[in-house]
């Protein structure tokens, strides 16, 4: 951090701040109104600014991103319109892995304890063929397990196990997931 009294300055360097007007200005012009099938160009837009996509990455033009540089989005992941990806510190999205609209991963806070109340960045971890649903709020520190389910509206306050469907305020795992092929698979065993 640049600065550990936010009453007094700002938290970011000059340098990070400038970065964050430029993007601001080829967000709204470039990427915003760039239409929806446009994935590769928006994708472009976002390595210009130094974050890492991967191939076949579907980010929707109305989701809204803090710093690029601070964001890796892997193969064919996607954020969908709406989603808010506030990268103050890192955030992953792993392969395959789904962030509905309106979803809110939010990578910095403050910390209360302290008169200044001095910014604290932790990294946001969403695992390959995740799906965080539709308005889920996941503070930063948080992992997302691989093939993890976190159910629309959730608050995500702690990491969430692999292959499990979590939800609820605060999110809890509420059971398993199971995709259609691994239940045939089983189907097929207790048959023979």
């Amino acid at each position: 951090m640049h600065n550990y009294d936010t009453v007094t300055g700002p938290s970011f360097s000059l340098k990070n701040r400038l970065g964050r007007v430029l993007w601001s200005l080829v967000s709204a012009l470039l990427f915003r109104y760039s239409p929806n099938p446009m994935h590769r160009w928006r994708s472009f837009l976002l390595r210009s600014f130094g974050a890492k996509v991967g191939r076949g990455v579907h980010i929707y033009p109305k989701a809204k991103i803090w710093a690029p540089w601070n964001l890796e989005l892997a193969d064919q992941s996607s954020a969908a319109d709406g989603a808010i990806l506030y990268s103050q510190g890192k955030i992953y999205i792993g392969r395959r892995a789904v962030v509905s609209q309106g979803v809110h991963l939010c990578a910095g806070t403050h910390d209360y304890s302290q008169s200044g109340f001095p910014l604290i960045t932790k990294p946001i971890y969403i695992g390959d063929h995740a799906w965080v649903a539709a308005e889920a709020f996941v503070h930063g520190g948080v992992s997302v397990g691989e093939g993890c389910v976190i159910g629309a509206r959730s608050v995500v306050t702690k990491d969430m196990p692999p292959w499990m469907v979590c939800s609820g305020h605060p999110c809890k795992p509420i059971k398993k997931r199971i995709e259609e092929h691994q239940k045939q698979k089983f189907l097929q065993l207790q048959i023979t």
